[in-house]
């Protein structure tokens, strides 16, 4: 089994892919059917439409294709899980939860429905639900840099900025190459008035991920109130092409989910371009 990291609104999002879609470790907590060759056939179809909707954002689609999973394989937590993550995508919080619901019912052992689960609880701004699952997560891997980085978000959440960045770090130390983790936590530190810190945490992932529009619209906000207007311009310039939503400050208070500091920054960019 591998996982593909999904991010939204801040949070990480978990699909899990495997090449036959049914793993040995949900065979062993679920009844799974004997299967033809041609019903396999028909199962990985499913699930690569799924995974290719996910991926061009086509979320509806893919929660369409989950469901077809699901009614192949009822008793498969992978698609209960990952239907629920299509429905996050889309802000149906309810029944992503009870999809979650399902899935940790089946497989009550697994990590992943659990932080996937916390991301819709946060979603709703039930910081303690959220941190109560992601602290189950860490019960059964204690070194899922993933669960560390949204604990971060979930404490930021409560406005726990101290504890945020100490679990920002942590998924760091677990995983040095975690971009999303890097960005919060250079946004946490810019949250807490380290802001030469922040920026220069900024300017080391744009040169690792020059592609990356959260970090590139971050770090026009801080140069903006710092001083440095055409670097703040040109990173500008590079992260509406290749995000428009940073456009709207109401989406990157509320949905993204950046710092009040850094959201203020933004806005006075924004009020003055």
């Amino acid at each position: 089994m591998k996982r593909w990291i999904v991010s939204l609104c801040g949070i990480v999002l978990v699909l899990v892919c495997s090449g036959l879609w049914i793993t040995p470790s949900v065979m062993a907590q679920a009844q799974i059917p004997d299967l033809t060759q041609a019903q396999i056939e028909q199962l990985n179809e499913l699930r690569q439409k799924a995974f290719t909707a996910t991926q061009l954002g086509e979320f509806a689609t893919a929660e369409a294709y989950w469901t077809q999973l699901i009614e192949l394989l009822p008793d498969n937590p992978v698609g209960w899980s990952n239907r629920g993550n299509a429905r996050v995508s889309q802000n149906k919080l309810d029944e992503a939860i009870a999809d979650f619901n399902q899935s940790i019912q089946l497989a009550p052992d697994a990590p992943d429905p659990y932080l996937n689960r916390g991301t819709a609880y946060e979603g709703k701004g039930e910081w303690q639900k959220a941190i109560a699952d992601y602290r189950q997560v860490l019960q059964i891997n204690p070194d899922d840099a993933m669960a560390y980085n949204n604990l971060g978000n979930a404490n930021a959440g409560k406005g726990e900025w101290e504890a945020a960045i100490a679990n920002y770090q942590k998924a760091i130390d677990l995983s040095p190459n975690f971009a999303f983790a890097r960005a919060n936590h250079a946004l946490a530190l810019y949250q807490i008035g380290e802001k030469k810190e922040a920026i220069l945490e900024l300017r080391k992932l744009i040169r690792k991920y020059p592609q990356f529009p959260d970090v590139r619209a971050a770090l026009t906000a801080a140069l903006w109130v710092n001083g440095n207007q055409g670097e703040a311009e040109s990173n500008w310039v590079a992260a509406i092409g290749l995000d428009q939503r940073y456009k709207d400050i109401d989406w990157v208070e509320n949905i993204r989910r950046w710092p009040p500091a850094m959201v203020m920054a933004l806005d006075k960019f924004l009020q003055l371009e």
